[in-house]
């Protein structure tokens, strides 16, 4: 990703930019953790790779490129050939992303055919396969369930699994542990570590999480008001912090001895912070 800018119309007829100029790279097999507060840009560079940003965005500039193919050049069919292939997301609040009215294992058999036609029976027995894969005990009970009868954890397995199912080389996970507790987090966090050795994938992990990015991540970028405001080795930008954005965010991490100051965030009116 080079120079990527999107913005979006204001009330006035004026575009006003959420993602500045962004240079990004990863490579394959490699984490890379992409943090900022909230409102930072971080899910409107993610979903540019994915090609859903919404209808009224406005690509301004820039070029996202999968290995040597650029992403924003490709029509909508074109794109629908490389999700769920070529890039596979996994969102936060797994809950939200099933609808509760089909079985999961429905959902995921017509996620699967859509990014890999194939007959019915044989992506029933990939899935199957799949749950299984991602640690769910019984797969068969979890892929005749609704949504409603299984935990928040199994839900995110089953989104992994799905996300997975067409050995993608990039794995865009949004905050993938938000709605877990502590212990499922873990779980979610060795499993997404051993499908990405198992494939040799790339992933962009979204997260505010700076626990989650010690874990899991060889790389940061810090972004703030739609800009990558540092890059670098995950060690290094957490031992020696070179922005002073990336230093109050460090700062903030509560310790036993640690009373938090709220960083200073200036947001218009729509909620979103101000340029």
């Amino acid at each position: 990703m080079q120079g990527l800018t999107v913005a979006y119309p204001t009330p006035t007829g004026q575009l006003r930019e959420v993602v500045r100029g962004v240079d990004l790279s990863l490579r394959a097999g490699e984490t890379l953790g992409l943090v900022g507060q909230s409102g930072s840009g971080k899910t409107q560079t993610a979903f540019s790779i994915l090609g859903v940003l919404p209808a009224q965005a406005v690509v301004v500039a820039g070029s996202v490129r999968l290995d040597g193919r650029e992403l924003l050049d490709l029509s909508d069919a074109e794109l629908r050939t490389v999700r769920g292939r070529s890039v596979a997301y996994v969102p936060q609040e797994p809950m939200s992303n099933l609808d509760p009215t089909s079985t999961v294992g429905a959902q995921l058999v017509e996620g699967l055919r859509a990014a890999d036609p194939m007959p019915r029976r044989q992506a029933r027995e990939r899935v199957l396969a799949l749950l299984a894969r991602v640690g769910i005990a019984d797969p068969q009970r979890t892929f005749d369930a609704y949504p409603h009868q299984i935990s928040g954890g199994m839900a995110q397995r089953a989104l992994i699994a799905a996300a997975v199912a067409g050995r993608p080389a990039l794995l865009f996970a949004d905050e993938p542990t938000t709605a877990l507790d502590v212990t499922v987090q873990a779980e979610i966090l060795d499993l997404l570590r051993d499908l990405q050795a198992e494939l040799g994938m790339a992933v962009l992990l979204v997260t505010h999480n700076f626990g989650v990015v010690a874990d899991s991540c060889e790389r940061i970028a810090v972004m703030q008001q739609g800009r990558v405001v540092e890059t670098g080795r995950t060690t290094d930008v957490f031992d020696t912090p070179k922005h002073p954005y990336t230093a109050s965010l460090l700062g903030s991490i509560l310790d036993d001895a640690t009373v938090r100051a709220d960083l200073e965030t200036t947001m218009d009116t729509t909620g979103q912070e101000a340029p």
